[in-house]
């Protein structure tokens, strides 16, 4: 009897299929159906994305994405995981360089907001695995504590929360905003 293998899908396979319907990502050359978070992540990932936006619209840095714009993690086989806030500066995708499908590069700043379905685990190998794609700070987000937690490739994990500070001076030069405003009801 012969055994069968699975077919795995490359990226460029995975960008062209149609809409499956559900939020995906493509682990290892296989697709991995995510169920939808929910409100209270939705709204976490606004103030995230509104914060960066604010603060980029006047700097001009980079672009700021949400949605879950892929980032190729891996290949052969391959991964496109897909954050729910990214920054990539403009030395890494040049304005006006939105590419249709996945940018060649990574971006330097990703967001996980962990939601009600994901394990703490996983989203913490998750970020190893945006940092060995070459991301420079993957940021774990805990709605339930309201902490954010900070990976780097070069130093050990750094967990903020309340007033402390989120800043990243060697990404967002000038960046800074209290670890709670990623929580609050209100823009204030």
């Amino acid at each position: 009897m012969m055994a069968t293998t699975e077919a795995l899908l490359t990226v460029d396979e995975f960008s062209r299929l149609p809409d499956l319907g559900q939020r995906a990502e493509l682990v290892r050359g296989k697709i991995l159906m995510m169920n939808m978070p929910g409100a209270r992540h939705g709204k976490v990932c606004a103030r995230i994305a509104f914060a960066l936006m604010s603060f980029n619209e006047r700097q001009r840095l980079g672009h700021v994405m949400t949605n879950d714009a892929g980032v190729v993690t891996t290949r052969e086989p391959d991964s496109v995981r897909g954050p729910d806030v990214a920054f990539y500066s403009f030395q890494r995708l040049p304005m006006g360089d939105e590419p249709s499908g996945y940018p060649a590069l990574p971006p330097e700043l990703v967001f996980e907001v962990l939601s009600p379905s994901d394990r703490w685990r996983e989203l913490q190998q998750k970020a190893v695995e945006y940092l060995d794609a070459g991301v420079d700070c993957v940021c774990v987000v805990d709605p339930a504590q309201e902490t954010v937690t900070l990976y780097y490739q070069d130093r050990p994990p750094e967990t903020h929360a309340g007033e402390a500070l989120f800043e990243v001076a060697d990404i967002l030069p000038g960046f800074s905003v209290p670890v709670r405003r990623f929580f609050e009801d209100t823009a204030t």
